[in-house]
């Protein structure tokens, strides 16, 4: 085989080995998914608990179903905007819950409502009782390091950040906020329904990278072969 050949068959096969590791840590990533998704799906199926008795740590309490009772500050709502429903624009409105017999609140996402811009809301329509009791689902808050804060508004939100929220308000916050789940009436925000889980991309990926290894290989086996069949 000439030089050239040579080297173009060993980086072939340098290639291929490396996307067959990469295809195999994507199928390492894909187990831990699956086993993620396994877990939250268990969380889901468990009855509503108190939201007092759930776990301090924010990763073991996501997804969990809890139920909380307390009086809800509207004075001091958010919007989160840029969030659609069924195709339309619109906002989440993000609201205090003062928990009955505690000094800390949590934010609960009572749901979603028409916006044609995202984020311009009559907020006074969509109150509810003050005191109230509901159900629904933990939420992990945004990364502290990411903006959230929308420029010309600074009730209206791209993401909930514990520590950007906390900044406004008077009171603790609980480390997590809820997603209230229910009915879908149009007297009060179309309620958010559980996440739907999924694989994600990683087995697609993975046959992806064993395809660019199975090429490599076959590559350099036909440059191997074509120098073998020259005089």
């Amino acid at each position: 085989m000439s030089r050239r050949s040579i080297v173009f068959c060993a980086f072939a096969l340098l290639a291929s080995i490396l996307f067959v590791r990469l295809g195999f840590w994507q199928l390492a990533r894909l187990r831990a998914k699956v086993q993620r998704n396994d877990a939250i799906a268990a969380r889901q199926l468990e009855p509503a608990v108190q939201f007092a008795s759930l776990p301090r740590d924010t990763a073991a309490a996501r997804y969990r179903r809890a139920s909380a009772a307390g009086v809800f500050d509207y004075g001091a709502e958010l919007v989160l905007s840029n969030r659609t429903y069924q195709g339309s624009p619109g906002a989440d409105l993000v609201t205090p819950l003062r928990l009955a017999g505690s000094d800390t609140a949590v934010l609960v996402d009572r749901g979603w409502v028409y916006s044609p811009d995202g984020s311009s809301v009559d907020r006074a329509r969509w109150r509810e009782p003050d005191t109230v009791s509901i159900v629904g689902y933990v939420e992990q808050y945004a990364p502290d390091a990411v903006s959230t804060s929308a420029a010309r508004d600074p009730r209206i939100l791209r993401r909930i950040s514990r520590r950007e929220v906390s900044s406004r308000i008077s009171y603790p916050l609980a480390p997590y906020y809820l997603v209230q789940t229910g009915d879908t009436a149009t007297s009060h925000p179309v309620r958010r329904e559980m996440p739907v889980l999924d694989e994600g991309p990683h087995r697609s990926y993975a046959i992806q990278w064993f395809f660019f290894a199975a090429t490599a290989l076959v590559g350099a086996v036909a440059v191997w072969w074509r120098e073998r069949r020259m005089p």
